[in-house]
């Protein structure tokens, strides 16, 4: 036996063999060809299957994952016939008389060894999906078989260097219990994915595809991030129990479904998640979430060739009103820039995509696509409990601008005899720390504060989470985030305002007794994280965890913060 530690990314335990989901050989002879021509229908013929494939493994990822995965594919799709690619692949074979797959490697790598290099997290993924998508072309131009993990029919853990997204969107959670990878982190495809399917897993083991052998019995542990190969009887026996500790754990979560989220000494708080399409209110609604916290609406605009049409936008946030009910939906406006691009959108190269032309600041000087948004939002407020939030506030000016545009269009609507709801909160996003540090001033003009911690946490501690080697400055605990977010809360408060949070930070078991203590309102977080954060508040004296804050608030580090809440709480 023995013990390997990763980064435990999607709950619950999995006993199971090793099937070891391995690429297959895709060494190839670069070689000069004659019939140029047949060299490009053997490309188109290769090309052609893989979009076959990609669109069956797509349609697999909405019946099981939902839209917003399934549009991971379209993007793939989109690669497999862009002619930024392909064109350069066929003129190498025109020009050079090469082969298929030494003209698709060369342009291929050409193209993943740029993306790279951009300080760019959405053009690093982009090198991720041609990787993905040009494998799978390669393996059908030398007619070896591509591994197919949808045809897995047995029990097994998955152990990979890492699980590209066509990979994850194939599991079949009825064989597939578990995987491990060498490679990833929580926020990556394949946690994500994971957490959507509630398999167990865990990622950035750096060595599990070395150190396990094809056919070994593992025992993945995704509470403690823990991988046992080849466990003894009472180690499986161990393990037996844990899992089914943890099966029991989920029915007394599942008793809390329809009940409100009420500490020990009877403060209510909300508990709501984060969705990206309407096919998501389902999984809020099976458990037991109080409302939507954060409708992130660049899905609708990601995966197509144009803009979507005011009536496009206005069917999609109605029917997320609709099935809310009267629970409230929080819309944020267009977010993309930054890390998400779109094909048909042409924005400026930036030095520092994060940091520039993105969110509010693209919607107030494209205030055409901006007015779009804001009609269709509020046709669609007739239909729900609507509460509409601009993302990336820096000044109290663009608030106010854009807050501005939304009573135009408002005007424009009830002067042609639209209905439109009269009670639509208005609020921000605190993403920006100097948001954060005069919340005070925008509390009087702002209906709500939603804090994203994903953004203010990096902003704050001058780190790019997504960069391995500064990844260990991304702390949720630190001080100074527990500063800002205080100082957001007391002066929401203030002014008779409510705070919620949609960041990572807000379903996090360590950070919610904190969250809970220095007054928070509204928990957003992933659906499958509603309940248990429930158990937890419900046991939870917000008193108590309230005399902690100004002791917390003083402390010098985030280690001493997390011990201090461990201790505590008993975690």
């Amino acid at each position: 036996m023995s013990m390997i530690k990763g980064i435990a990314a999607s709950n619950g335990v999995a006993i199971a063999k090793a099937y070891k989901l391995e690429t297959p050989d895709l060494s190839f002879e670069t070689k000069k060809v004659e019939d140029v021509a047949s060299e490009i229908k053997r490309l188109e013929a290769a090309l052609d299957i893989s979009k076959l494939e990609l669109e069956k493994i797509k349609e697999n990822a909405r019946k099981t994952l939902g839209d917003e995965h399934a549009e991971i594919f379209s993007a793939h799709l989109l690669v497999l016939s862009d002619p930024e690619l392909i064109t350069p692949i066929e003129d190498k074979i025109k020009n050079e008389s090469v082969n298929a797959e030494a003209a698709l490697h060369d342009t291929a790598t050409m193209f993943i060894n740029m993306f790279k290099a951009m300080d760019n997290e959405y053009m690093r993924e982009r090198a991720a999906d041609i990787q993905d998508v040009t494998k799978r072309v390669m393996a059908h131009l030398l007619q070896v078989s591509f591994p197919d993990p949808a045809l897995i029919d047995e029990q097994v853990v998955i152990i990979a260097e890492d699980l590209t997204p066509s990979d994850t969107a194939q599991l079949n959670k009825q064989f597939v219990k578990g995987f491990a990878t060498n490679i990833g982190g929580r926020t990556s495809h394949s946690a994500i994915m994971a957490r959507s399917l509630e398999i167990p897993a865990i990622v950035g083991t750096k060595t599990i595809t070395e150190d396990v052998k094809e056919g070994d019995i593992l025992i993945v542990d995704g509470i403690d991030g823990d991988v046992i190969i080849n466990p003894t009887v009472e180690e499986i026996a161990l393990y037996e129990k844990k899992q089914d500790n943890f099966a029991k754990q989920k029915q007394i979560w599942a008793k809390l479904k329809d009940e409100p989220t009420v500490s020990s000494d009877g403060t209510h708080v909300e508990l709501v998640a984060n969705i990206g399409t309407p096919d998501d209110v389902q999984g809020i609604l099976n458990n037991g979430g109080e409302g939507v916290g954060l409708y992130r609406t660049e899905f609708l605009y990601m995966g197509n060739s144009d803009f979507p049409t005011e009536d496009q936008q206005f069917e999609a946030y109605k029917s997320v009103l609709e099935q809310m009910g009267d629970k409230p939906v929080v819309v944020r406006t267009l977010d993309i820039g930054g890390d998400k691009e779109l094909s048909y959108l042409d924005l400026p190269h930036e030095m520092n995509p994060f940091l520039g032309f993105r969110a509010i600041r693209l919607c107030l000087e494209r205030d055409d696509i901006f007015r779009t948004q804001l009609r269709a939002l509020l046709r669609a407020s007739a239909y729900g409990n609507l509460k509409i939030m601009f993302p990336m506030i820096a000044t109290l000016n663009e608030f106010r601008e854009a807050k501005a545009l939304l009573l135009e269009e408002k005007a424009n609507l009830v002067n042609d005899g639209v209905s439109v709801s009269d009670d639509i909160e208005v609020g921000i996003m605190v993403e920006i720390p100097s948001t954060a540090v005069i919340a005070r001033q925008f509390a009087k003009e702002v209906d709500f504060f939603s804090i994203g911690t994903n953004d203010l946490i990096q902003y704050t501690m001058a780190a790019d989470r997504m960069n391995e080697r500064v990844s260990y400055l991304y702390q949720p605990y630190h001080p100074a985030i527990l500063n800002l977010v205080n100082n957001v809360i007391e002066a929401a408060h203030a002014e008779g305002k409510w705070a919620g949070m949609c960041g990572e930070m807000a379903g996090d078991p360590i950070a919610i007794p904190i969250l809970l203590g220095l007054g928070l309102d509204e928990f957003s977080m992933s659906a499958t994280s509603i309940l248990p954060a429930r158990t937890q508040i419900k046991d939870l004296s917000k008193a108590e965890m309230a005399s902690y804050k100004e002791e917390l608030l003083s402390m010098s580090t985030a280690d001493e913060v997390e011990a201090f809440i461990r201790e505590k709480t008993n975690q």
